[in-house]
């Protein structure tokens, strides 16, 4: 017999028994006698009904048991990101843990209707690239836990992004420092990696990468040296591809730095392969300053001068407190860790 007409009404009557002994066979094991729940069981297979509707069922509790988890990118990219797979590692880590699911939804989209009924909130990783969905995230009536960036009237986990990049850059910049230049990450709205020039800052209160250039250009300053937004790049994506292009422009400059301020591990490696390919030294011709800590950077000689934050523990934390409620926001610690990027013997 078909299952599409049969209710939970229908089949309790069949059987001589109330709705919520079906509810409970299916839903709510303790509260039947281990015989009895078989003799439910046994009889909703043989006329071929499955159970409740689980949607149903969560749409009238207001309760779905399902987080979006928004990416500040497209899936595509995000899954290839070595610090994102650490962060959603985490999530994933304590979602399986609590019997909670998954919906991952990218950034890069402008609304999130079509999927908020379903989900019970939202953790947010990375401010959005639409402005008009990081608007509806700041007003929607669900849940929000936000990472790496603030939103009003929601929880964050976030690391100190501005004194991190301060203090990885004191460790290449010395009296000896004449021209330092920036491989920033997402600084600007533009697809393409460019030089910042003129070009229109993100906001600082969305923007991770604005709070670690602000920790950059205070460092810049601290050792007497200035820099100009022509030798600040843009990078639109933490990939090989996109940094290459900012990599060799200012390497093959007449006047080429001999320090980078690199906004990603992957910016930095890809500047130190550059550089050795051009025969300079590292660190003696060029010192180079990375930002993850992520696990590749380790197997690289020289190893690299960065910043070591915990993705998966962020992940992890933002998680919990979604699940449990938590209101008060968390300042993760970071690691400085000195590779031969920058140490001179």
């Amino acid at each position: 017999m078909s299952n599409i007409k049969l209710t939970i009404k229908e089949v309790a009557r069949r059987l001589d028994v109330s709705t919520a002994t079906i509810s409970n066979a299916f839903n709510r094991p303790d509260q039947l006698s281990a015989k009895k729940r078989a003799e439910v069981l046994a009889a909703c297979q043989e006329m071929g009904y499955a159970g409740p509707n689980k949607a149903a069922r969560s749409l009238r509790r207001g309760k779905t048991n399902i987080i979006g988890l928004v990416l500040p990118d497209s899936l595509e990219y995000m899954v290839t990101d070595p610090v994102a797979s650490q962060l959603m590692q985490g999530v994933a880590r304590v979602t399986r843990e609590s019997e909670a699911n998954l919906l991952l939804f990218s950034g890069n989209n402008d609304s999130v209707n079509e999927v908020v009924d379903f989900v019970d909130g939202f953790i947010c990783y990375g401010s959005p690239r639409s402005q008009v969905l990081l608007r509806q995230l700041s007003q929607i009536n669900k849940r929000v836990v936000t990472i790496d960036f603030d939103i009003e009237n929601a929880p964050s986990v976030n690391i100190d992004n501005t004194q991190a990049a301060y203090q990885s850059a004191l460790l290449a910049l010395d009296k000896a420092a004449k021209n330092p230049v920036i491989l920033g990450l997402r600084l600007v709205d533009d697809v393409h990696t460019c030089v910042v020039g003129d070009n229109q800052l993100f906001d600082s209160e969305y923007s991770i990468s604005h709070r670690r250039l602000d920790g950059y250009l205070k460092a810049i300053e601290h050792v007497g040296l200035s820099i100009s937004n022509n030798a600040i790049w843009h990078i639109p994506e933490s990939t090989h591809e996109c940094a290459i292009i900012a990599v060799q422009n200012v390497l093959n400059a007449p006047h080429r730095p001999d320090v980078l301020l690199c906004m990603s591990d992957i910016i930095a490696l890809t500047a130190m392969q550059e550089a050795l390919r051009l025969g300079m030294r590292i660190p003696q011709d060029i010192r180079v300053v990375g930002f993850d800590g992520i696990d590749i950077a380790k197997r690289y000689h020289p190893t690299l001068t960065t910043v070591q934050q915990f993705s998966a523990k962020k992940g992890e934390i933002a998680t919990r407190m979604f699940l449990n409620g938590d209101t008060q926001s968390q300042m993760l610690d970071f690691e400085l860790v000195t590779g031969g990027s920058t140490l001179r013997s």
